[in-house]
């Protein structure tokens, strides 16, 4: 696996509230479909939370389609607590993210 830089993304206010935030890629493993990466700085992180950690899996359905698994672990510095708006406002992000790599991938068939 080759060693990647954390990468600064800019987000759209269209899907989100968080202006930026920095993604360390932890893996990739293509022969599975999954990816591993941390936010390891940004606005999302408050009140507390050091990092969120984020591991993506797609499986097949069986029907011809895919099911997208997301999950989210949220690691807080001392015995900060994270709030129940903060995992939704997570979740929300996360719905948002897959809704834009579904339309990206559903427009470009041919790359995948």
């Amino acid at each position: 696996m080759e060693a990647l830089e954390p990468s600064r993304r800019f987000i759209s206010e269209k899907w989100s509230k968080f202006k930026s935030m920095t993604h360390r890629i932890d893996a990739i493993d293509k022969e599975n479909f999954t990816i591993s990466y941390t936010v390891i700085d940004g606005d999302i992180l408050t009140n507390g939370i050091e990092s969120i950690s984020h591991e993506l899996k797609v499986v097949g359905s069986g029907d011809g389609g895919c099911i997208y698994k997301n999950i989210s672990k949220y690691h807080t510095k001392g015995d900060a607590q994270v709030c129940k708006e903060h995992v939704k406002g997570g979740k929300e992000e996360a719905l948002a993210l897959f809704k834009a790599i579904e339309a990206y991938v559903s427009a470009h068939p041919d790359e995948y």
